[in-house]
Formats: C-alpha cells, structure tokens, sequence
C-alpha cells in the first residue's frame, strides 16, 4: 500500500531555515503530483506547495519567495524548502499524494503522518 513518511521538521528561529522530506513508497512516484499541507493549531489544514509530475509548482502566496518544493524521482521524494521563516509558519506539514499523471493509474488517497515545524520570535 502507498506510504508517505515525512522528516526534517522541529525548532528554528525566525529568519532560519528547514528542509522538509517526504519519502514515497508503495507506488510509481514519478507519476504522480505531489503536495505540501500544513496545519496550524485552531486552524484549518491549508495548501502550502504542489509539484506535478512534470516538476511545474505552484505556492500558496503565504510562502511564494520563501519555500521551495522539489521532487527527486530516482529517491521517491518530495522536499520542501524552507527560508525566511516566520511564526506563523509554525504548524504540523503534511506530505499528500496528488492525481497521477495520465487515467491509466489509480488516484489514491494519501497522506503522510505530518511533521511539527516551530518557529520561535
């Protein structure tokens, strides 16, 4: 079965950097798109980055400028990069599987366990 299993969160400062991992297992990785959830405390779960098959991204216009999302076929993973963080970045991120490139395959639904990133003042 499809597992999504993220790393790279925990404590930085503000201005600081992290660099999120999302490992893929379970499916053709190169596929599918990709994307970047992330949940702050009392609020809803958001769209933060996706990643298409074909490596075009889009951003939510929270974190244009400062995050990077990136996929590497040949190791299933996705990453997010992280600069010029700011409190209210602090949330739980979620890796998620995206619709797959062509009908042929299956859209699956998927998430990762989630990954706690703290940005302090």
């Amino acid at each position: 079965q499809v597992q999504l299993v993220e790393s790279g969160g925990g404590l930085v400062q503000a201005g600081g950097s992290l660099r999120l991992s999302c490992a893929a297992s379970g499916i053709i990785f190169r596929i599918y798109a990709m994307g970047w959830y992330r949940q702050a405390p009392g609020k809803q779960r958001e769209l933060v980055a996706e990643i298409t098959s074909g490596s075009s991204t889009s951003y939510a216009d929270s974190v244009k400028g400062r995050f990077t999302i990136s996929r590497d076929n040949a190791k299933n993973t996705v990453y997010l990069q992280m600069n010029s963080l700011k409190p209210e970045d602090t949330a739980v991120y979620y890796c998620k599987l995206g619709p797959p490139s062509s009908g042929w395959y299956p859209r699956l639904d998927a998430w990762g366990q989630g990954t706690l990133v703290t940005v302090s003042s």
